[in-house]
C-alpha cells in the first residue's frame, strides 16, 4: 500500500490486531474522502473563477462586486446541486 511516499509492508499489516486493521481502514477511508472533497473544491474554484472572472485577472487588487456576486452564486448553485444529489441518493438507498 503506497500513498504520498508512505508505504506499508504486507507483513506489517498482518501483525495488526483486527481492531487496529479496522481503525486503519477507517483512517484511509476518511483520508480518501478528504482528498475527494479537496479535489472537488479545487474543480469548483476553477469552474467558478473561469465563469466569473473571464479575463482571469483581478485588475484592482480585489474582485469587483459583480465578480463577487457571480462567485457566490456559482458556489451556492454548486452546493444546491450537491445537496439535491445527496438527498436523491439517500432516498434511493432506503
Amino acid at each position: 500500500m503506497s500513498s504520498s511516499g508512505f508505504s506499508v509492508d504486507e507483513a506489517d499489516l498482518e501483525k495488526l490486531s483486527p481492531a487496529d486493521k479496522a481503525e486503519l481502514r477507517q483512517f484511509f477511508a476518511n483520508e480518501t474522502q478528504r482528498s475527494r472533497i479537496r479535489a472537488q473544491t479545487h474543480e469548483l474554484t476553477g469552474v467558478c473563477w473561469t465563469k466569473c472572472v473571464p479575463a482571469g485577472t483581478v485588475k484592482s487588487g480585489a474582485l469587483a462586486s459583480g465578480e463577487q456576486t457571480c462567485l457566490a452564486n456559482c458556489v451556492d448553485r454548486f452546493m444546491d446541486a450537491n445537496l439535491a444529489t445527496l438527498k436523491h441518493l439517500s432516498s434511493m438507498r432506503k
